[in-house]
């Protein structure tokens, strides 16, 4: 599943061929995603221009504004998400699209933003006007490469809390973006066992684990996000950071800094990997 690492791949990449565009074409080749593809995006879409992209944790934010200021509905924002296995590419005008490919969007220089998801859990939806009464954005925590996102906000968050840490620290109203990968690689450089119960963390371990957190994903970035599956980035690039994995599928192999035996375990219905040597 992209994590935010990718989708962030994905803003970066997709952004230079795109942003300042205006929408000459919108074609919806399958309207049936996890949330029907609106019925009106080809009309509002068409003739608008393409403002500067953004991402929310794991939505891609696209904002809208129609060439006429006069228009009835001066702005919008589209929420893109990439689901299980979805993925956006840039294509050219004359590309043939392939199997599963859903969703074209294209702009006035000979660009196609290209929507291809196999298994269809993604999906495009208009965003409430007002971010903060969108219910798939109101809950969400801080960014995780935020200032607002520290140890001392871990810290608090996790007091009196008996669910294991990592769970914890991958509850998206705790702080976006540390899915299963990003919160396993995380917890390994800060040292901490996965099942240790996050109010028992003292405030110096969620000072490293927040300045972890940082580190895994910034280098994921870096690296384009990590493909294990279907992941690509706008170009059709798979991410290298699976190449720098220190724990997560690596059950049963030695641990790269101690040497012991990583063990895999079962907790919040997510497979986790740890060094029982080195994480305490």
């Amino acid at each position: 599943m992209p994590e935010l690492p990718e989708v962030e791949t994905t803003r970066r990449g997709i952004a230079p061929y795109i942003e300042g565009q205006e929408v000459t074409e919108v074609l919806v080749r399958q309207p049936r995603l996890r949330v029907p593809v609106p019925d009106d995006l080809a009309e509002r879409l068409v003739g608008a221009r393409i403002g500067v992209l953004k991402r929310r944790a794991k939505y891609l934010q696209i904002p809208i504004q129609p060439v006429s200021a006069l228009a009835d509905d001066a702005s919008a924002t589209l929420l893109w998400h990439l689901g299980m296995s979805g993925s956006l590419r840039i294509a050219q005008v004359g590309d043939l699209p392939k199997k599963h490919d859903h969703v074209d969007v294209v702009t006035a220089n000979g660009y196609v933003l290209r929507y291809h998801d196999p298994r269809r859990f993604g999906f495009v939806d208009w965003q409430a006007k007002d971010e903060t009464l969108d219910k798939r954005l109101a809950l969400l925590g801080p960014e995780p490469l935020s200032d607002a996102f520290n140890g001392k906000w871990l810290y608090a968050r996790s007091r009196n809390k008996r669910v294991a840490v990592k769970p914890f620290l991958m509850d998206n109203q705790v702080v976006v973006g540390a899915g299963n990968i990003y919160a396993a690689e995380a917890l390994f450089m800060a040292g901490i066992d996965p099942r240790r119960a996050a109010g028992r963390v003292s405030r110096a371990r969620y000072d490293a684990l927040a300045l972890a957190v940082k580190e895994v994903l910034a280098a994921a970035i870096t690296q384009g996000g990590t493909t294990l599956r279907d992941f690509v980035s706008g170009q059709g690039e798979p991410g290298y950071f699976a190449q720098r994995l220190n724990v997560y599928g690596r059950h049963g192999q030695p641990c790269l800094r101690c040497g012991a035996e990583l063990r895999r375990i079962t907790l919040g219905q997510r497979a986790s990997v740890f060094c029982p040597g080195c994480q305490r």
